[in-house]
């Protein structure tokens, strides 16, 4: 099966609020990933809030992105939060 992101909101928590094509919402911790390679450019606010949604997943600026299938999988429903 493949996870589309439909939509991301950031928050300033350093999470997204995610929608996939199945019509799920879930919230995925970045703050786990932020010492990590090129993902050290998202702990600028301003450049983690310009997440977009780009090829069925998450982008940022700089060839920044994240597998879809993973945002799936880490993510957490937002029923259970």
């Amino acid at each position: 099966m493949y996870f589309s992101v439909k939509q991301v909101e950031p928050q300033s928590d350093y999470t997204l609020i995610l929608t996939f094509e199945d019509g799920k919402r879930k919230r995925f911790d970045m703050k786990p990933f932020l010492e990590t390679g090129v993902f050290r450019l998202l702990k600028d606010k301003e450049v983690f809030r310009s997440a977009r949604v780009s090829f069925n997943t998450v982008a940022w600026d700089n060839d920044i992105d994240f597998d879809p299938e993973a945002l799936y999988e880490g993510g957490l429903p937002l029923s259970e939060q």
